[in-house]
């Protein structure tokens, strides 16, 4: 019988000990892999982005219902009753004040508190963190927090009538433009905080050297501020803008809460979300017109967004 020495080189093969060269991934893996790794991502996002979006455009040509169910095409007659919508100019213009008024509010104030609290002394951290804290409460408690307060019979009215400021309670909750003011109010006050950790990031990169070659040039604190500060933080100046342009037109839990879902007396003082939410709830909703609604606030949104990068192109220029 004739034993075969498992150790002995086979033709062709490589020599005995050695260990046999791991040629790697083949073409395919290598083009499949990042693929396997991206799948639950891009999953995610199909299912839960970019299928409600498309669905959202289909069913605004359509009279779809919550229940479904007859649901059949109406071509672009969903725009043209928009059009003819009185409530929708009026949920439209709230949306828009209540953008242009916050806008500026949300850009320069936290630029000023990043100023203020950028220098390093003893107990800043303090200001720092009162000033942030806002930002990590919930936008639900902090609503009914401010209705409380700007109620009729609430802190704000109470003191203004012990000091003989007003004689009637100031009608904060149902006047159409206070509602807008009082939410206007909420807002920068529980997002100054966040913007402001935008500024303190963006002044940490403004060089000590150009302040300094300015002070030795004799130029004083404001003429720093314009000639050194102002340009360096520029771009996160832009960024903050189109986050609060972005976040004023979808303003939905303040105005909410604070009218008791009612949008004010008579709807005056409803956004363009509480409008959607309107037509969108219930058995008997009307998505299809709801669906309309957020293509044209879409559209809204996207305006001011542009505009913004018109002018970042321009002064990059």
């Amino acid at each position: 019988m004739t034993v075969t020495d498992v150790t002995a080189p086979v033709a062709g093969g490589p020599p005995a000990g050695h260990p046999r060269r791991d040629r790697g991934p083949t073409r395919t893996t290598r083009k499949i892999t990042p693929w396997l790794f991206l799948a639950p991502a891009l999953g995610w996002l199909f299912v839960f982005s970019i299928w409600p979006s498309l669905n959202t455009i289909r069913m605004a040509f359509t009279n779809a219902k919550p229940l479904g169910g007859n649901e059949r095409y109406v071509g672009f007659e969903n725009f043209a009753l928009i059009l003819r919508d009185d409530q929708v100019v009026n949920a439209l213009v709230n949306s828009v004040v209540f953008m242009l008024v916050c806008l500026p509010l949300l850009t320069v104030l936290p630029l000023l508190i990043a100023l203020l609290v950028e220098k390093k002394m003893p107990g800043i951290t303090f200001f720092r963190t009162a000033f942030y804290t806002p930002v990590i409460a919930s936008a639900v408690v902090v609503a009914l927090i401010w209705t409380f307060m700007l109620d009729d019979r609430g802190l704000v009215n109470g003191l203004a009538q012990a000091m003989s400021i007003i004689q009637e309670p100031l009608p904060f909750l149902t006047d159409r433009w206070l509602i807008v003011l009082s939410a206007v109010s909420l807002t920068v006050w529980k997002g100054l905080g966040y913007y402001m950790i935008i500024y303190l990031a963006a002044l940490g990169n403004v060089g000590k050297d150009l302040h300094e070659a300015a002070a030795m040039d004799g130029a004083g604190a404001v003429r720093r501020f314009a000639a050194v500060t102002l340009p360096a933080v520029r771009g996160a100046m832009l960024l903050i803008a189109v986050l609060v342009c972005v976040a004023a037109l979808r303003v939905f839990s303040e105005v909410f809460i604070m009218t008791g879902g009612t949008g004010g007396a008579g709807g005056e003082a409803m956004t363009m979300v509480m409008l959607i939410q309107q037509y969108s709830r219930g058995f008997t909703g009307d998505l299809g017109y709801a669906s309309a609604l957020s293509i044209l606030m879409f559209v809204v949104t996207l305006l001011p967004l542009l505009l913004l990068a018109k002018i970042n192109g321009r002064s990059s220029e």
